[in-house]
């Protein structure tokens, strides 16, 4: 068995008050300079857990089993991603995307245009372990306890040094990504494949000119290869399979979906979206509503629990659910068909935990982080949106 490297926006103290347990701890902004343990908040006023594509045991401490069965796999998706690329234009007649090309043809995802539902078997997940681990070991050069209100002139050689290599590694990892947009066949993997690309490319190509604003490019890039690590560990842990009967079918979605470009994505939010503040202020509601909870142990399955920690969870099942109804009638009211996706896939990965709580077992928080990591996506979407 091997250990993956620590994700690259590593769990610190909470903001507000003394240490939590790291895989729970809720990340307060403490204002430019970070989170009040000193090192910067990865992304504001968002949850983190222990991340990393890896099965848990205990403490945060993750492992996969990789070995060959990793190498046969890797192998069959190199397969099916080079037919894939290759593919011959259908000619006319042949299917079209909404840009009039064939590039629709290539998505394994052409075809999932209904309703957002728990992801229970992804062929990308497989290839996304390598890419991720990668990416997450490109931060242990001392980038995670950067300052982000440096701006570029103000860097000493070795900040300068750090930021230049977790940018090339997010633009290594964003070339890496591109045949996972088209191998998933879910489109929601397929919007965080395409929306991890564009920011990690944005975030690399911002670090020669630096300046503050710029940090919601890396924290959006980090939240996308959270989420979908989120999945795929629930994927990998069974959780998802054991609570998607739980959790009812939603609606379709508002307007038919586009495939964008797939050679050039695009960011979903150029500028801010009217629910942003709305979206950030049911976050900071949520957050605020569950802060006792936040601090229990994700690794205490419901058998183990003591009086209190069982009391703490029951009262967190009725917030979890008004939370997520909350979050889908937000993406509901926004025209940005991306942010409606993400905000139903947020709503039922929450709505899966809720069901859980009763019946927890470890494997189950993976399915919270699917949720919340998502929910962090749009709130830096709209903050790097607002510039």
């Amino acid at each position: 068995m091997s250990l993956p490297p620590p994700d690259p926006f590593g769990s610190e103290s909470a903001a507000g008050g003394g240490e939590v347990p790291p895989q729970w701890a809720p990340q307060q902004s403490a204002g430019p300079g970070g989170s009040a343990s000193g090192g910067p908040a990865p992304w504001g006023s968002q949850q983190q857990w222990s991340g990393g594509l890896a099965p848990s045991s205990g403490g945060g401490k993750v492992k996969w089993v990789l070995g060959g069965l990793a190498v046969v796999l890797a192998i069959a998706l190199a397969v099916v991603v080079t037919v894939l690329v290759v593919k011959p234009d259908p000619g006319p007649g042949g299917p079209l995307n909404a840009e009039g090309d064939s590039s629709t043809s290539e998505l394994a995802s052409a075809n999932d245009t209904g309703p957002i539902t728990i992801i229970t078997e992804d062929p990308s997940c497989a290839a996304w372990i390598p890419i991720n681990n990668t990416f997450s070991d490109s931060s242990k050069n001392g980038w995670l306890n950067r300052d982000p209100s440096i701006p570029v002139g103000a860097w000493s050689s070795e900040q300068r040094k750090q930021y230049e290599e977790v940018g090339q590694a997010m633009r290594a990892a964003a070339d890496q990504a591109e045949a996972l947009v088209k191998l998933t066949t879910h489109r929601v993997m397929r919007q965080l494949y395409e929306q991890f690309i564009v920011y990690a490319r944005a975030y690399a190509d911002a670090v020669p000119s630096y300046t503050p604003r710029d940090d919601a490019l890396a924290r959006a890039a980090s939240l996308a290869s959270r989420s979908l690590s989120g999945i795929c560990q629930a994927i990998s842990f069974g959780s998802a399979a054991a609570r998607a009967p739980l959790v009812s079918e939603g609606a379709a979605p508002s307007s038919a979906m586009q495939s964008g470009d797939l050679a050039n994505p695009k960011r979903f939010l150029t500028s801010p979206d009217p629910v942003c503040p709305d979206w950030k202020a049911a976050d900071d509601q949520f957050l605020a509503e569950v802060a006792d909870w936040l601090k229990t142990s994700p690794d205490t399955s419901a058998a183990q629990r003591s009086p209190e920690e069982k009391a703490l969870n029951e009262a967190a099942i009725p917030v979890m659910r008004e939370s997520a109804d909350r979050l889908e009638e937000l993406g509901r009211r926004s025209d940005n068909q991306v942010l409606e996706d993400f905000a139903i896939l947020a709503a039922q990965y929450r709505r899966a935990y809720a069901q859980a709580i009763p019946t927890y077992t470890s494997a189950d928080k993976h399915l919270y982080d699917a949720s919340v990591f998502t929910v962090g996506v749009v709130i830096q979407a709209c903050n790097a949106a607002a510039g």
